[in-house]
């Protein structure tokens, strides 16, 4: 190779392909709306309906009675919507990293978060209030610096952590049988909960989206001028 090949070679990046990854992601974060949207509609026909005669599911003291026809498909409902939200989970995942290290390709800075923030940052109490926001909002600012910061960015977090830390959202400690007993008390907390999830669905495919369609702006421009220098 000659020493104009190796400079040539020099300045090319390699950038990882996010652009599928995040329509992936948007697909996911819809489908998981969609199945928390659902989930609403049986919590609403629970609420119709009624509690039973012989009172909610969970009796207490580790008691659960037969559950009934309606009962029974919530608890189908509830089962597909997590298995959506991990689909989900693992395709925006997917894009957050190819986001994140195409932005540390672009900018040459490292990321603010080390790379086991992409997970933990998710789950341990405290720092996922704000890691995974941050996340996101550095890897856009070390493709597009000077750039404003998307407005879905912050809708979508704000309706996440209401939805999740709202007691009935992507995240709760109650079994679904318990849940279906606040259904038939009280519906509106719950159905509260459902449209935050709901909404930071719909605003977070539209973060992604926005966020995608700079980065990728970005990198176009960055081959550009890797071409014109190895033309050199």
């Amino acid at each position: 190779m000659t020493e104009e090949e190796d400079q040539s070679a020099a300045h090319w990046v390699a950038y990882r392909p996010v652009q599928v990854a995040g329509r992936l992601a948007v697909g996911g974060l819809l489908l998981a709306g969609l199945a928390w949207l659902v989930r609403g509609v049986w919590e609403v026909r629970l609420a119709v309906a009624g509690e039973p005669g012989d009172g909610p599911p969970d009796q207490g003291n580790g008691v659960h009675r037969p559950l009934n026809s309606l009962e029974d498909s919530y608890h189908w409902v509830t089962s597909a919507g997590a298995g959506l939200a991990l689909v989900c989970a693992l395709l925006f995942l997917s894009w957050l990293w190819r986001l994140r290290d195409n932005a540390r390709a672009l900018s040459g800075d490292a990321p603010k978060y080390l790379g086991f923030w992409v997970y933990l940052g998710w789950v341990l109490p405290v720092f996922n209030l704000w890691v995974p926001r941050g996340i996101v909002v550095d890897a856009f600012r070390g493709s597009a610096p000077g750039r404003r910061l998307p407005g879905s960015v912050d809708v979508w977090w704000a309706l996440w952590l209401l939805g999740t830390f709202g007691g009935v959202g992507v995240v709760y400690r109650d079994s679904t049988d318990e849940i279906i007993g606040r259904a038939y008390g009280e519906v509106w907390p719950l159905l509260v909960c459902d449209a935050a999830v709901v909404g930071a669905a719909v605003a977070g495919a539209l973060a992604v989206r926005a966020v995608t369609a700079v980065q990728v702006e970005r990198i176009r421009g960055a081959r550009a001028q890797e071409a014109e220098v190895g033309a050199v």
